[in-house]
């Protein structure tokens, strides 16, 4: 390879990646939007079972649910 191949393709990368980077910052979650992306499945979960396999656990040990999302309170100041 030869180093203006070289040049090129590391040049062609760097390109790729600002344009990705660029694109990914742009995005702005609108106020009107936010009662759509709270909703329970819009959380990223990769193991589904194993997390409610936990919440059972928990809620028999401690008798309570809820409390594994960082949710805010009612009042909408966060």
């Amino acid at each position: 390879m030869t180093h203006s191949t070289r040049l090129l393709l590391h040049a062609a990368a760097l390109t790729a990646a600002l344009l990705l980077g660029a694109g990914c910052g742009a995005t702005a979650v609108k106020p009107w939007d936010h009662d759509l992306l709270a909703q329970k499945k819009m959380s990223f979960n990769p193991t589904p079972h194993e997390a409610a396999t936990d919440d059972h656990i928990y809620f028999s040990k401690e008798g309570s649910t809820g409390g594994q999302t960082p949710d805010g309170g009612g009042c909408g100041c966060n």
